[in-house]
């Protein structure tokens, strides 16, 4: 269980719990939760994500996967892997809620930056909450397409 410890209530339960675990003479692991990305992040990539994907022609899935993962920001995705049978390096495709704040800032900015010299298509910041509404009511006018 994860307890946000400054919150008082959940401190209080956290304590309890590690006092139980102790008096079991249990093995445990105590590990810093930290958030990769906001919320408002996660929410705002998928409507930007849409947005061309509809513009695009294409499932907001092979937008994700193909143009945003591999085409635009390889080299934030891109990993490789050994079977451990075989010994072949393979390649893997990291998963966006496996970045951090920082490195999905940076995939989306080239993302906004590709869309806008590839096809024209402006995708406005996060704080443009105008422009985003539009965007999101467009969307649920053309949710068949996705």
């Amino acid at each position: 269980m994860i307890f946000d410890t400054s919150i008082p209530t959940m401190r209080k339960k956290a304590i309890i719990r590690i006092k139980h675990l102790l008096e079991k003479n249990a093995k445990i692991e105590v590990l810093e939760k930290k958030s990769n990305r906001t919320y408002s992040q996660n929410n705002y990539l998928h409507l930007i994500l849409g947005y061309y994907a509809i513009q695009y022609g294409e499932t907001m899935e092979y937008v994700k996967q193909i143009i945003f993962k591999q085409w635009v920001n390889e080299h934030i995705f891109k990993t490789e892997f050994i079977n451990y049978k075989t010994g072949e390096v393979r390649e893997a495709w990291r998963s966006t809620a496996a970045l951090n704040t920082k490195e999905l800032s940076e995939a989306i900015e080239r993302f906004r930056n590709y869309s806008v010299k590839s096809l024209g298509i402006y995708l406005p910041e996060p704080k443009d909450i105008v422009h985003l509404e539009e965007i999101e009511n467009f969307m649920e006018e053309n949710r068949i397409y996705l």
